[in-house]
């Protein structure tokens, strides 16, 4: 198992090529099952959710490799229906797979999703919308069985926008017959991603970026090439680690409109950004002001930059609240921060942050992916050394980050740690 060893208290400086996205390269490639084929898709990051995504796709029976960035799966062999669970449950995502094999084979059984340990994601939305759309649905030995002669287009109405749900009705619904509208869909880059991708393949969606989707139902899709978007939850996490550490660092490689409230809010903490459409620039210099923020649904703060700016308030000029109104239980890393000495107390879903002068290195864990970030961090700004164990989940969703970070002047490195029995 590996472990990261951070000798913080070094600026950052210099320039970074931001990674294509983790979370529009697990759709994009469940999509690909929908037309049988050869797809190409670039900008797809060497990670840990990718890999594993990809093995489920040979499973299912697909051929798929990923070199230099560029992702290519041949689909036309695939004849199996089944995620199982021994691959599933390390990754929430896989649940992607249902709509596409339900609309390809009538048939899917996809086992009930793992993944991070911070709290459940309901996939009742998924098998709402599958349900909407004629499919019949079982829940039987932790598995979603879902079975339909044809999926009909619906009018789908959400209680809550569900990225993922909204997503798999999506490609459901590329191939069902007529016309199906969701309603209170969601708005986030990753989804329109998908919907670009489904109409490059023939598909017939409108309404991207809205809350109300149209998807007119085609009789085939055909394989295409592809450039997946950059990775606006990395570049946000970068951003708050230069605003931890000062410096001056150029991002490149990215949407700037997919980050517009990660601007918005670290200019509000004091820190000068220069934007243009695909770059920006950060200037860092003393601590940040205290900023209360609310998690929201794109295009507001990000649920997965929750934890980063936490981190970023702990040493800030006074004292803030972080709501997360997505999850309201994501706040394990809060107890690792405050081993590194933040002053940090939780009140249902919402983290009350007291800046403090300094941090100090100790040995820390990660529980997910983005607890990884934020402790990563903290452990660049604060006092000595920071030993941060399990860092698989960091893998999961950041791409070589400690090599990223090295060029860019941090003392992180990657070290075996021993099993302790």
């Amino acid at each position: 198992m590996d472990k990261f060893v951070i000798h913080g208290g070094k600026p950052l400086n210099g320039t970074l090529k931001i990674s294509g996205a983790k979370n529009a390269s697990l759709p994009l490639m469940a999509a690909a099952l929908l037309a049988p084929g050869v797809h190409r898709i670039h900008n797809v990051p060497d990670l840990r959710d990718v890999s594993t995504m990809a093995h489920l796709l040979r499973i299912i029976g697909a051929r798929v490799e990923l070199h230099e960035h560029t992702m290519t799966i041949d689909s036309r062999d695939c004849s199996f229906y089944e995620a199982p669970y021994e691959l599933v449950k390390t990754m929430r995502a896989s649940v992607y797979v249902l709509g596409p094999l339900l609309a390809r084979f009538g048939r899917a059984r996809v086992s009930l999703p793992g993944g991070c340990a911070w709290g459940p994601r309901p996939v009742d939305l998924h098998i709402l919308g599958m349900q909407r759309l004629g499919a019949q649905i079982n829940l039987q030995d932790g598995y979603i069985e879902a079975r339909a002669k044809e999926l009909v287009g619906a009018r789908i109405t959400f209680p809550v926008a569900s990225v993922g749900a909204t997503g798999n009705v999506m490609m459901a619904a590329a191939m069902a017959k007529g016309k199906t509208i969701i309603e209170k869909a969601a708005r986030e880059p990753e989804i329109v991603a998908l919907a670009e991708y489904i109409n490059a393949m023939g598909g017939r969606i409108t309404g991207l970026g809205t809350d109300q989707i149209e998807i007119e139902g085609v009789s085939e899709l055909k394989p295409v090439e592809f450039e997946n978007i950059p990775d606006r939850i990395e570049a946000g996490t970068f951003l708050c680690a230069v605003a931890l550490t000062g410096g001056e660092v150029t991002l490149t490689n990215l949407k700037s409109a997919h980050i517009g409230a990660v601007f918005d809010s670290l200019e509000r903490a004091g820190f000068n950004l220069t934007v243009s459409p695909e770059k920006v620039s950060i200037q860092a210099k003393g601590r940040a002001l205290p900023v209360d923020l609310r998690t929201a649904p794109f295009p507001g703060f990000p649920t997965d930059m929750q934890a980063q700016w936490i981190s970023l308030m702990s040493l800030a000029a006074g004292s803030s609240g972080i709501t997360d109104t997505i999850y309201t239980d994501r706040f394990t890393h809060v107890a690792e921060l405050q081993r590194l000495g933040a002053d940090i107390r939780v009140e249902g879903n919402t983290a009350l942050v007291r800046g403090v002068d300094h941090l100090k290195g100790a040995p820390v864990m990660s529980t997910d992916l983005r607890a990884s970030a934020s402790l990563i961090l903290a452990g660049l700004a604060a006092q000595g050394r920071t030993d941060l164990s399990r860092v698989y989940h960091i893998d999961r969703g950041y791409e070589r980050i400690e090599e990223k970070l090295r060029s860019l002047g941090a003392d992180i490195s990657r070290e075996d740690e021993p099993i302790v029995t």
